[in-house]
């Protein structure tokens, strides 16, 4: 069964963090520039590892381009 969760990221930061708003809310700060998906792909690898699974089970549904994401954990 699929779970959504909402993200909301700040690429480029000084330092890379990951807070709990809600039980399916998150705000996720990355060191990477959202250029070339790289901020994108280090969002993705945090998640994982958060819930514990591997990043392929991990995908961005909506906002590629904007700061706020909904994201599919399979």
């Amino acid at each position: 069964m699929a779970a959504y969760i909402h993200v909301k990221v700040t690429a480029g930061a000084g330092k890379e963090s990951f807070r709990k708003k809600t039980e399916d809310h998150f705000e996720i700060s990355v060191r990477q520039k959202a250029e070339r998906n790289l901020a994108n792909m280090r969002v993705l690898e945090i998640i994982a590892g958060h819930f514990k699974i591997p990043s392929s089970k991990v995908r961005i549904v909506n906002g590629h381009r904007h700061p706020s994401k909904l994201i599919v954990i399979d």
